[in-house]
């Protein structure tokens, strides 16, 4: 309670700059000290202090590592736009740009060729392609969906792509009122096929189990066998793939 009705200086979720580079002010009780990380998806600094009262201390922090700080964004990989002639992997397969005449379009691969994505040569290149690419994500992650439901004896939840940085996937189960429905980021089209699909195995699970106790857990491994690599290149490779399409 604050009695003397002075409001403090900072509070939990303050966006703020220190040093040049934008920093996130977050409170964690469990913390022992502030301290400060990088999010590597959403490319910012986080300040974590213990409590309200020491974030303060959690800024000072922040500018006295302003060094540390420039290091580690340099570090983080740069945004990379589509263009005619890049390569790039979706579900592990490659699929390559190119620019063409008409209609875009997607080509599956066959036995002398590569997957490609058509579309002419003019400034919407990147955003056609890219639709394109967010098209096979659906129905790819659509059709992986509806084998683990129907694996797990549940009714195909709806299925919707988005781009967040936060998470790979959300489910909300059946209630009676709305149906289940799972979203997906449509960059794990960039992933490898089993990663993708332990995202996808991991979002089902959630129709049976909705939080991440033993059960929860087992249900994935029944599915999916062991899931710690494909969690751990999410972790190591996550930030690239939101590099990519952007820059």
């Amino acid at each position: 309670m604050n009695l003397f009705g002075r409001r403090p200086a900072f509070s939990h979720g303050d966006r703020i700059e220190a040093e040049g580079f934008p920093i996130r002010l977050t409170v964690n009780a469990r913390a022992r000290r502030v301290s400060l990380r990088i999010d590597r998806i959403r490319r910012e600094v986080i300040a974590v202090a213990p409590s309200v009262r020491r974030l303060p201390e959690a800024v000072a922090f922040a500018r006295e590592k302003a060094d540390w700080i420039a290091g580690q964004l340099a570090d983080l990989p740069d945004g990379q736009p589509l263009g005619p002639g890049m390569e790039i992997s979706l579900f592990g397969a490659p699929v390559q740009l190119l620019a063409s005449a008409g209609r875009a379009r997607f080509t599956p691969a066959a036995a002398d060729r590569p997957a490609a994505i058509t579309a002419p040569d003019d400034a919407a290149f990147a955003d056609r392609a890219l639709r394109l690419v967010k098209t096979e994500a659906r129905r790819w992650l659509g059709e992986r969906t509806a084998h683990y439901a129907d694996a797990l004896g549940r009714p195909l939840p709806k299925v919707a792509i988005t781009d967040t940085r936060g998470r790979w996937g959300s489910c909300r189960p059946a209630s009676p009122r709305a149906e289940a429905s799972i979203r997906y980021s449509w960059r794990l089209a960039l992933a490898p096929e089993a990663v993708a699909d332990y995202v996808v195995a991991h979002e089902c699970a959630h129709l049976i189990e909705a939080n991440h106790g033993p059960r929860f857990w087992a249900i994935v491994h029944d599915l999916v066998g062991d899931h710690a690599p494909h969690r751990a290149w999410l972790k190591r490779e996550g930030a690239r793939l939101h590099a990519f399409g952007r820059g």
